[in-house]
């Protein structure tokens, strides 16, 4: 019996590091220069999470796959951005673990195909209630000034005129939040 348990409490701590990739990041698109960008799976509970360590510019961001709700926490401007995620863009989990299996393999960053782009307009009023989105965004917005960002469908960047922040998460996607809570 106890050999079971140090056993599975072995096996745990030898397979959990597998769930995490480091990737870095050299100044390919993100906002305010270069960093390095982690990226942990948790397949137990449809979570991935993406660290660009950069830092006063160092962002976080989280995808909770089973509420279907993804936020950033852009740690410069002390706020949390929540959306509903957009599943005919962003990757599944399993998409997700897969790119960056790949792109870890392969020793390179940006190459292949563009990375595809979202644009999302910060509604200016804080959300009173993180527990809507989920533990894991709850968590991670807990005690910052948190708002909800909703999809603007054929924008451009070039178009918009408020100040915007940008995401390059991993050569895959550009994630872009527009508003008045960025000009703080």
């Amino acid at each position: 019996m106890k050999f079971t348990i140090v056993f599975a409490g072995l096996l745990g701590v030898f397979l959990t590091p597998a769930l995490t990739y480091n990737i870095n990041v050299n100044d390919d698109g993100n906002s305010n220069g270069s960093g390095q960008q982690s990226v942990s799976i948790n397949n137990e509970h449809n979570v991935a999470n993406v660290d660009n360590n950069n830092g006063w510019n160092s962002w976080n961001s989280v995808w909770d796959y089973q509420n279907s709700f993804a936020a950033t926490r852009l740690f410069d401007k002390q706020a949390c951005f929540v959306h509903k995620m957009n599943n005919d863009v962003m990757p599944s989990l399993q998409d997700l673990d897969a790119l960056i299996k790949e792109k870890k393999l392969q020793g390179k960053g940006p190459g292949g195909p563009a990375p595809r782009g979202l644009i999302y307009s910060i509604n200016p009023d804080k959300v009173s209630d993180l527990s809507q989105f989920g533990d894991s965004i709850s968590n991670m917005c807990s005690g910052v000034p948190t708002y909800v960002a909703e999809e603007v469908q054929g924008a451009s960047l070039f178009s918009y005129s408020q100040k915007c922040f940008i995401a390059n998460i991993l050569w895959i996607l550009n994630i872009s939040f527009c508003g008045e809570a960025l000009e703080n």
